[in-house]
């Protein structure tokens, strides 16, 4: 939730920006991605969007087009000489909708939506196959005067409560992915977010999963650290002992050992019942980011493989003990080989760039069990 080393450096620019022929380090032919080329008509034969890293690549550039929106804001630079578009302009995308705070007017994220008519002047008659309709991307904090307050506030109210659905913001964001799968069906639209924004993506997505409603979903460093959580999470701990004393005291029989444990099993098993499996968002970790490595704790043994990630010449070789699960709720992927230091490592930027290395991590960490239980809830038993 911590804001990124990249956007506190466009906060203060360098001196050589300040004159209007100097370009800025944020340009995208500057601090974007070097070999990620736009969408050609060769694209309707094989789309670059069926490809994982492309995807994570192109929505890390979305929302980093959201972050430079805002600052384009606070600069006043206009659609002409502002910095977010070339975020987005590059692969054939325009802006739709301005998410806007109206506590504070600042942007807090975009609807993004496929730009027909860019795409003829280049020759691409229709969308490629893979590519979303809309994507709905949304930022994290940013630690400038305009926006820090409101900003901060939603990190405490997450840090205390566990939850964004009170803020101001998640109603716009679901109502926003809401508009877009109506329109263009849920199945073309993707939502995705990085840090904060990530929380965002992360349960607006869920409260329309929860009504039967599937899109894809992309969250880049989300947080992991709330003072409800780690009580949530110590209850549950003294409740599973509660129940393992209980089974050892005279009369305790059948029912309070049942009582004792395996939710977590009953749980993930009637995943598959439920048929709650078809959302499957999609965690992008750095172990060394404090804010998110809490995602990685195991629950159950959980496993890492190595990463093709979609490409076709990807592999996928085994790096850790215990099986695959079919019965995912989340798909996280783990960068091990990405920054160290803290501010890097909890950085957009990293998620674009050619050299990440990502190992998938199977099976079920706690803190997803957690957080996307209400999904696979076991359903009530059936009347005899």
């Amino acid at each position: 939730m911590a804001k990124t080393a990249p956007e506190q450096k466009a906060v203060t620019p360098p001196a050589a920006a300040t004159t209007t022929t100097a370009a800025s380090p944020f340009e995208f032919q500057v601090y974007g991605p070097r070999n990620l080329s736009p969408p050609t008509w060769r694209d309707l034969l094989r789309s670059s969007w069926k490809n994982a890293n492309y995807r994570r690549m192109v929505i890390a550039c979305f929302i980093q087009g959201v972050y430079l929106l805002e600052l384009d804001r606070q600069e006043k630079r206009d659609e002409r000489t502002g910095l977010a578009p070339q975020w987005w302009r590059a692969f054939k995308y325009r802006l739709a909708q301005a998410l806007v705070d109206e506590r504070d007017g600042s942007i807090y994220g975009a609807v993004l939506e496929w730009d027909r008519l860019a795409a003829l002047s280049d020759y691409i008659p229709f969308r490629p196959t893979g590519a979303p309709a809309a994507v709905v991307a949304l930022r994290g904090t940013l630690l400038t005067t305009p926006t820090f307050r409101r900003d901060v506030y939603d990190d405490l109210r997450f840090l205390a409560w566990d939850s964004l659905k009170g803020s101001v913001r998640f109603a716009g964001a679901l109502g926003a992915l809401r508009a877009a799968a109506d329109r263009f069906g849920a199945g073309s639209v993707c939502v995705g977010g990085h840090s904060l924004g990530a929380g965002f993506a992360l349960q607006v997505g869920k409260a329309l999963a929860k009504q039967g409603v599937f899109v894809e979903c992309h969250v880049f460093n989300p947080p992991s650290v709330s003072l409800a959580m780690s009580l949530k999470g110590f209850a549950e701990t003294a409740g599973e002992l509660w129940g393992r004393v209980r089974s050892w005291l005279p009369y305790g029989g059948s029912t309070a050992s049942a009582a004792g444990g395996g939710d977590g099993e009953e749980a993930k098993a009637s995943l598959a019942r439920a048929g709650m499996g078809k959302w499957l968002p999609h965690l992008y970790i750095n172990t060394n980011d404090y804010i998110c490595c809490y995602y990685n704790d195991a629950a159950g043994g959980t496993a890492t493989v190595a990463a093709g990630d979609g490409s076709p010449n990807g592999k996928t070789a085994a790096r850790g003990s215990g099986g695959a699960g079919s019965g995912g709720v989340a798909r996280m992927l783990v960068a091990s080989k990405g920054p160290t230091k803290f501010l890097d490592a909890h950085g957009l930027h990293q998620w674009w760039a050619d050299d990440v290395e990502l190992q998938v991590a199977l099976n079920h960490s706690k803190l997803i069990d957690r957080q996307l239980r209400s999904l696979y809830a076991a359903p009530p038993p059936a009347a005899s």
